[in-house]
């Protein structure tokens, strides 16, 4: 019985293999290459591939290297020539799964789960197909695309947590609140405890009141932190802060970002905002306040003030001398930092040192009614 190959299968396996006969229009070979049997086919292509994982690095498995094309095309004849073949079919969706060419891969598994339904372990790899094609969809915005290959591919492995987590992440963009809130939970069933799980949870139990524009701003600035792209997120969490006001994570998430990039204004502005709402915590007011002593001493010299104050509160009084002076360093008419530094070397009985700290705040804060007082202490060696 003689088998007929669909052209297109044709075409696409002579492009991956380089089709040097189509191309050619002259000269043609004076000897026809013997057929190749379907079992032939497979077995070349499980040989190419196994070449491949040799040749090249782990990790960078792509269609565009050469024996992954050759195993690619290999296994696309052998499908072509016995298409109710099952083996041969889940060896195609293998090849296109492992390098990432993740259309051909979904087609490649949907065709060999019409004839293994059952087959559990290529349910899940089905299911990583899903997850990468709704992951790149959502990177494109495509949220609608995106939750439907979520969703498929929670149909394919429901204990898939990845897959819970962003289908929930893209219903909470999509503002459908309800749904974002059941694929939490049920991302939390799958990863008990996880920190941005439960954060994000409680957070959508509130968006509603912010607005999709708003969490969804939110959403992709948290995303764009995940990967380090810490400008970016900054960026992301201001516009969610600028378009619902009210959205106190918004604040700090910027105010948090600001003050890891030495931006004191833009701390200050997130913190105070953040500060005046209903929730602000006693965390909000503390970042508050170094964002103030950031804009008006320097950031790097506030941060060293606090460091050097826990320091102190830990018993550790030789760390918090040695960051007091840094941060006069840092700021030489910081008041507080030259009252604290005369403090620490008071309480070490080095007068002279602490005398010199005090004049320096005194001269700075004439109002500073301990320093002053501590000044003359310190002056008179008791």
């Amino acid at each position: 019985m003689s088998i007929r190959l669909d052209t297109s299968v044709v075409l696409l396996t002579a492009a991956l293999l380089g089709a040097p006969a189509l191309a050619q229009t002259t000269a043609p070979t004076t000897q026809a290459a013997p057929a190749q049997s379907a079992a032939q086919a497979a077995q070349q292509a499980r040989d190419l591939a196994a070449r491949a994982r040799t040749a090249y690095p782990a990790g960078s498995a792509n269609i565009d290297q050469e024996l992954w094309k050759q195993a690619a095309a290999a296994a696309e004849a052998a499908v072509a020539a016995e298409p109710g073949n099952a083996e041969y079919l889940k060896l195609r969706a293998e090849i296109y799964t492992e390098v990432g060419f993740w259309q051909r891969a979904q087609a490649g598994w949907d065709a060999y789960l019409q004839l293994r339904p059952d087959d559990a372990a290529a349910m899940k790899q089905a299911a990583t197909v899903q997850y990468n094609l709704g992951y790149a969809a959502y990177t494109r915005g495509q949220l609608e695309q995106a939750g439907a290959f979520f969703a498929r591919c929670l149909t394919l492995n429901s204990a898939d947590a990845a897959c819970a987590t962003w289908a929930a992440r893209t219903a909470l963009e999509r503002g459908q609140y309800p749904e974002a809130q059941a694929l939490y939970a049920r991302a939390l069933a799958l990863k008990p405890g996880d920190k941005t799980l439960t954060y994000f949870a409680a957070l959508t139990a509130n968006a509603g009141k912010y607005g999709v524009p708003a969490t969804r701003a939110f959403s992709r600035a948290y995303a764009d932190l995940e990967a380090g792209r810490a400008a970016q997120a900054l960026a992301g969490f201001q516009e969610a802060a600028r378009t619902a006001p009210a959205f106190i994570e918004a604040h700090r998430e910027a105010g948090r970002l600001a003050l890891n990039a030495g931006d004191a204004q833009a701390a200050l502005s997130a913190y105070t905002a953040a500060a005046a709402l209903p929730g602000a915590t006693a965390a909000d007011r503390y970042n508050l306040s170094v964002a103030q002593e950031g804009a008006r001493y320097g950031l790097k010299a506030a941060q060293a003030f606090r460091a050097a104050y826990a320091r102190y509160t830990a018993g550790d009084k030789g760390g918090a001398e040695q960051g007091f002076l840094q941060a006069t360093q840092l700021s030489a008419g910081y008041a507080k930092a030259w009252a604290w530094l005369g403090r620490v070397r008071y309480e070490a009985k080095n007068y002279a040192g602490a005398a010199e700290a005090y004049g320096k705040a005194v001269q700075l804060d004439p109002a500073d009614k301990s320093s002053a007082y501590y000044l003359r202490l310190s002056q008179q060696g008791k």
